[in-house]
């Protein structure tokens, strides 16, 4: 965050960019991929999204294309699903199958989750749309607060821990 912010502070001063982190200019900018130099890889990210996807359907789902796509903001995350069914399922039943803990699906009519709008949030903002082009195909649009979401998770896991720890002493 410290390198977005120095990034962004000597753009519009016009000087030179810190590129210490991420080896590539993430100020006012979209990127797939960082600096060759950069210690952090989205494609890191991307394996990791996947194989939580697949732990937490435990092989009961398609696995949906993913791509990390990096933007310029403090933060929050936002990402894009498309996942294409066998048959067709109605945009309902795949909003109602997704709507759970920490998760809340939006109409596609209100405002499209986004980053200020989850900010503050402890769920994940989400909305669900038909392809245009395919009716096997759905949309999944989402945003979560990431300081947010992984502070309540923290929570969770030390609450988790508490409740099972062993009660008694130690000789």
């Amino acid at each position: 965050m410290d390198e977005l912010h120095e990034q962004t502070v000597n753009l519009l001063s016009f000087h030179d960019l810190p590129k210490d982190v991420f080896d590539a200019q993430i100020a006012f900018n979209l990127l797939v991929r960082y600096g060759d130099k950069s210690t952090l890889k989205l494609d890191n990210v991307e394996r990791r999204v996947i194989e939580n996807f697949k732990r937490i359907t435990a092989g009961q789902a398609f696995l949906p294309a993913l791509a990390i796509v990096q933007a310029p903001i403090f933060h929050g995350h936002a990402f894009s699903l498309y996942i294409e069914m066998e048959q067709t399922v109605s945009v309902g039943d795949m909003a109602q199958a997704l709507t759970g803990e920490h998760v809340t699906v939006t109409r596609v009519a209100e405002e499209a989750p986004n980053n200020v709008a989850v900010a503050g949030q402890s769920d994940i903002l989400l909305t669900v749309r038909r392809d245009s082009n395919r009716q096997e195909g759905l949309w999944i649009w989402a945003a979560a607060d990431n300081l947010r979401v992984a502070a309540s998770n923290a929570v969770e896991c030390a609450e988790g821990m508490a409740a099972a720890r062993p009660r008694g002493h130690i000789q």
